[in-house]
């Protein structure tokens, strides 16, 4: 029954996420390029605020707990699992003032309205996963970029998605990289549940009547830690947080 009647309501979703893509796409352009960096992060924000809502027309929902928790004025590494595309916009909706960017794959940069002249211009890093000697000065510059002006880098170590909720191992690579140049950072652990059930059918139809959560587990300094510690205690700290 919950499929059948997800044919109709997600047609009615895409429909709505399409539209705010196209609309917000010029705007973003204007933004950019007329005044600059600041309006064109408030142009993605409010892009990002419509498109969190639009899950409305499924039935779903979406909860960020302990953000009160997250340091300001400080460099910051948001390490998270990663369910589906669903976990993005909450991120930028929700964390806003942290300026939060991105490590995505080169094919997300081109093709899709607003989504990918934001990743070009916004900040956000691309990279080739078929190069793994390129992904290291970009990830590089971008822990330099956050350590300079106090902003937010999102990582998803697993690398990829997970379609049951269940987490896959977690690469220190980029986190790495980052905790390397980024040296005054903290660690904003992030257990995300229920995004995965979402896309369960597939990209259509979704699924309805889910409660997606965002809960922050507790931030920490990486000064003084060695990395391998690091690693262990974002991983814990993620994983502890998902419900399967």
């Amino acid at each position: 029954m919950e499929k059948i009647l997800s044919y109709p309501l997600s047609i009615i979703y895409y429909l709505f996420f399409g539209l705010f893509l196209v609309i917000f796409h010029p705007v973003q352009w204007v933004c950019h390029n007329v005044f600059g960096y600041q309006a064109h992060k408030k142009s993605v924000d409010y892009l990002n605020f419509f498109l969190v809502h639009t899950s409305l027309f499924l039935g779903t929902t979406c909860k960020f707990s302990n953000l009160s928790s997250v340091p300001k004025g400080v460099p910051l590494i948001i390490v998270a699992n990663h369910q589906s595309m669903n976990d993005i916009p909450p991120i930028i909706w929700f964390m806003r003032k942290f300026h939060p960017k991105f490590i995505s794959k080169k094919e997300l940069g081109k093709g899709i309205p607003s989504v990918s002249y934001n990743l070009r211009h916004g900040g956000n890093v691309l990279i080739d996963r078929k190069d793994p000697k390129q992904s290291i000065p970009v990830i590089k510059d971008l822990g330099a970029y956050i350590e300079k002006h106090n902003r937010a880098a999102v990582i998803f170590p697993e690398g990829t998605r997970s379609k049951d909720g269940v987490p896959k191992r977690f690469s220190e690579n980029g986190l790495k990289i980052l905790c390397k140049y980024a040296p005054s950072a903290y660690i904003v652990p992030i257990s995300i549940n229920n995004s995965w059930k979402m896309v369960r059918f597939g990209q259509f139809p979704l699924g309805l009547g889910n409660q997606l959560t965002f809960t922050i587990q507790e931030p920490f300094a990486i000064k003084n830690i060695p990395f391998a510690e690091v690693m262990e205690r974002t991983e814990n700290a993620v994983i502890q947080g998902i419900k399967n």
